[in-house]
């Protein structure tokens, strides 16, 4: 389908349903899809932190690419994540997912070696000239260990490099900058800016976001939707009221021991547990090396759900 420009609403980051091998579980996929487009999604964000491209094999990437784009055909925008250290490996991933279907691509700084920002604006420039849909900037500072610089990013998109940003950076200030340079620069049209917060969605909303990527709308896309649609129609205090709902619902991400585990483990543990739960997916394997979550921690996921109204 031909990507929106600027891409709005909830969009998703889709986990990635695994069976007890460790094989990704398309039936389980299918399902999840499924689940998000009842939900009233506005896209589908595939192979990205929750999806745990990270752990993937490459046939396992292009499986769940596949899996998604001919399951939705063309009903919503599918982005991809292209996450790899180097700007040639990313190129690999694009001519893959696009070959797989996806209708846009999500592409982090470089990483492993340190880069200097005219490194990050080369290898943004090299893989936009070797992509055939639009590329999405994605600041993830934690997994990559660089934080885009928002004149970086605002002058790519001025360029026509960039078509949007996927922000997780958890810098509500630079989301801002970003957001508020895209609306007041002519050189810039169409480009989509996307908050990867579950926690303030309500807010990046009011400082000119056009959509959010939160993990924990795979469990209760609903109420992300539902938050999206009450601060669109001006009901600002009903939108208010459904972000601490659903803040208090993400508490979920935390039942995990820090003693065993990292968050990770803990955060898509908890999101897989929570899938199982209400019967979405088969199975709350995560990828390996996480650890998975015990009885306990899952019980306690069980009644955050209950007390969300999701079970």
């Amino acid at each position: 389908m031909t990507f929106p420009a600027p891409l709005t609403g909830v969009v998703p980051p889709v986990c990635t349903p695994l069976t007890p091998d460790r094989e990704v579980d398309v039936p389980s996929l299918l399902a999840l899809v499924d689940h998000l487009v009842a939900g009233g999604v506005h896209g589908l964000f595939v192979l990205g932190t929750s999806s745990e491209a990270a752990f993937l094999t490459d046939a396992q990437r292009r499986l769940v690419v596949e899996t998604v784009t001919g399951h939705v055909g063309g009903q919503l925008p599918v982005l991809a994540g292209v996450i790899d250290m180097t700007t040639a490996r990313v190129l690999d991933h694009v001519r893959a997912v696009t070959a797989a279907g996806a209708d846009a691509v999500v592409v982090t700084a470089p990483f492993y070696t340190r880069t200097h920002p005219a490194e990050i604006a080369r290898h943004y420039r090299l893989v936009a000239a070797g992509s055939p849909v639009p590329v999405l900037a994605y600041d993830l500072p934690t997994g990559v260990h660089t934080k885009l610089p928002a004149d970086l990013v605002l002058d790519l998109a001025g360029e026509g490099v960039l078509a949007g940003l996927k922000d997780s950076s958890g810098d509500l200030a630079g989301f801002r900058t970003v957001a508020s340079g895209a609306r007041g620069r002519s050189d810039i049209t169409g480009f989509s800016v996307l908050t990867g917060s579950e926690a303030f969605v309500d807010a990046a909303l009011a400082v000119g976001a056009d959509g959010a990527v939160p993990g924990l709308a795979n469990v209760d896309p609903e109420g992300y939707v539902r938050l999206d649609r009450l601060f669109r129609a001006g009901d600002l205090e009903g939108a208010r009221a459904e972000q601490e709902r659903l803040c208090a619902l993400f508490g979920m991400v935390g039942v995990g021991d820090p003693a065993r585990m990292g968050a990770s483990s803990s955060a898509l543990g908890a999101f897989k547990a929570a899938l199982h739960l209400r019967g979405v997916i088969a199975c709350p394997a995560t990828a390996e090396p996480q650890v998975p979550l015990s009885e306990d921690e899952v019980e306690r996921v069980g009644i955050f759900l209950s007390r969300a109204g999701l079970l």
